[in-house]
């Protein structure tokens, strides 16, 4: 008897898993605070350059900044008038000298961001960017790091490592006396919401039986959602940068409670020979779901027949791209979790380029999120292919489209890209489970970790996509169009995987004779595990 018919007669998700993952998913909503909240702080509001000649007077001086306030992509903002005599010009067209007095911005939606405390604008404006981009790159470096601390200590420990980290250097950021030190903690920030993030996923899963972990993957995105939603009305309410930062951050000295509360993974504790702990919290959670062990189950010993199997023969990185048909489809998996994110995060990062109000454009497409991951139960098990497929092609032809919107119809623009960012939610959902069942048992862990490291990737250059925007203004959109297009034509070459059995080795990737035969032998123990838990939980 393997761990997941052990679970299933324990109670595949029973009262202890619905707690547990209770206590996984509200440390979501303040991950997508961390993740989205530099669309509020990092926003960069009207500006014009503050004249350093002398005026009549001071008010006249205000009214000039104030007239002159333009959109960060208008240069106007970037440059003094001067005319012959070294006093303002208004309206005529002398030469224009950059700008040595200052900046003047706008308070009519922010009272202060990290813009306008350290006038990241114009030549300084790539640094807003450069800022958000060296965030993601915490991401990346929170998933190799964390990923690997967590095989060799468990993943409760690291759990709690990441949001102590989290909470730190988070208020930490709202102390940050320069920009340079701001990014660094960011940075950790960044580090630290990777390792929560693939943990609990990782956790709930290895806690919950087979039939359910689909849902249970799905309930965190949901939370994540709730997040997205909560911080447009947070950022509503408190318009300065600092405090905002401090909001978002501080809660989470609360998640202090989960030294006591949250469990660890029994698989994992199997996995490696701590065998007594495990059968303590499996006790534990039996108990707990109302179906206690018998003597004659805790008896029994349990063992992993794939990693037997793995024993026999080493698998290595180069096994993903070293066949011809396994080296397309994990380079076209690996692709379309890179598109996947970076028009993601593209689209999410920068909400204030659509014309529309900041704060409901965010709440919109906070509330996007909950039927684009709510429709993929439905279409997943119909067809992983055409799924992705569709959604991807819904993402990027929207996108595209927002090009020739004119500027004046921000309602339209905000429609195709709210239409863009469901297409991408949903089809992000999906390239989970996808990737799960593209790649063969041998080498599945491998090609999942370096699918999440491209999406790191992607993540990374998000915010530097806007740098483009000194090419054409439109640019950017057309990158986030184009991307999930050709992505979509790339799914035509990945095989379905709904309703059929997981490829176990590469040959059955590559069309062995052998594969057939595999395929029985895999669906063999899976009928077997159904009736055990159908039995035991009906």
């Amino acid at each position: 008897m393997n761990f997941d018919e052990i679970l299933c007669l324990t109670g595949g998700f029973g009262k202890f898993q619905k707690i547990l993952y209770v206590w996984i998913c509200v440390p979501q909503i303040f991950l997508a605070f961390h993740m989205l909240v530099s669309v509020f702080t990092g926003a960069v509001p009207p500006h014009s350059c503050r004249s350093t000649w002398p005026s009549e007077g001071t008010e006249a001086s205000l009214n000039f900044s104030l007239s002159r306030l333009s959109s960060p992509d208008d240069l106007l903002s970037c440059t003094t008038p001067l005319n012959h005599s070294g006093t303002v010009a208004l309206s005529d067209g002398h030469p224009t000298g950059s700008c040595q007095g200052g900046w003047e911005y706008s308070t009519e939606t922010f009272q202060s961001t990290i813009v306008t405390e350290w006038d990241l604008v114009c030549d300084r404006a790539n640094l807003n960017n450069m800022g958000s981009a060296f965030y993601m790159f915490g991401l990346l470096v929170g998933a190799v790091v964390f990923g690997s601390l967590a095989d060799k200590y468990g993943r409760r420990i690291i759990i709690l490592i990441g949001l102590t980290i989290q909470a730190v250097f988070g208020v930490g950021a709202a102390f940050a006396p320069n920009f340079y030190i701001y990014t660094a903690l960011r940075f950790m920030v960044g580090t630290s919401i990777s390792g929560v993030i693939m943990n609990a996923f990782v956790l709930g899963t290895e806690w919950t039986g087979t039939k359910q972990r689909m849902l249970a993957g799905i309930i965190t995105d949901y939370f994540f959602g709730v997040g997205y939603i909560l911080l447009a009305g947070v950022a509503y309410l408190i318009r300065d940068w600092r405090k905002l930062q401090l909001a978002i951050s501080a809660p989470g000295f609360l998640f202090i409670f989960y030294i006591w509360v949250l469990p660890k993974s029994a698989r994992w504790l199997m996995a490696n020979d701590r065998k007594e702990e495990a059968w303590e919290l499996i006790r534990k959670a039996a108990q707990m779901n109302g179906k206690p062990l018998t003597k004659d189950l805790e008896m029994c010993q349990v063992y992993k027949t794939e990693e037997k199997t793995e024993v026999k023969k080493k698998h290595s990185l180069i096994d993903l791209v070293r066949t011809p048909k396994m080296r397309r489809q994990s380079l076209i998996v690996f692709y379309l979790w890179f598109a996947n994110v970076l028009v993601y995060y593209g689209l999410s990062l920068n909400i204030s380029d659509f014309g529309m109000n900041i704060y409901l454009t965010q709440m919109i497409f906070g509330l996007v999120e909950m039927p684009a991951r709510t429709i993929t139960l439905f279409t997943l098990n119909r067809s992983r292919k055409i799924s992705q497929l569709a959604f991807l092609a819904v993402g990027g032809t929207a996108c595209l489209l927002t090009i020739f919107i004119p500027s004046d119809m921000s309602v339209i623009k905000t429609v195709l890209a709210i239409i863009g960012k469901f297409g991408i939610t949903a089809s992000l959902s999906i390239i989970y489970v996808y990737s799960a069942e593209v790649f063969p048992t041998v080498i599945r862990q491998n090609g999942i970790g370096i699918g999440s490291m491209c999406a790191r990737i992607g993540g990374v250059l998000a915010p530097m996509m806007y740098l483009l925007r000194s090419i054409s203004p439109q640019t950017p959109m057309v990158v986030c169009g184009l991307c999930p297009l050709l992505g979509s034509a790339l799914t035509l070459l990945l095989p379905e995987t709904a309703s059929k059995p997981l490829p176990d080795t590469i040959e059955d990737v590559e069309g062995s004779n052998h594969s057939e035969e595999a395929g029985r032998v895999i669906e063999a123990p899976l009928r077997k595990t159904d009736v055990v838990c159908s039995t035991r939980t009906d």
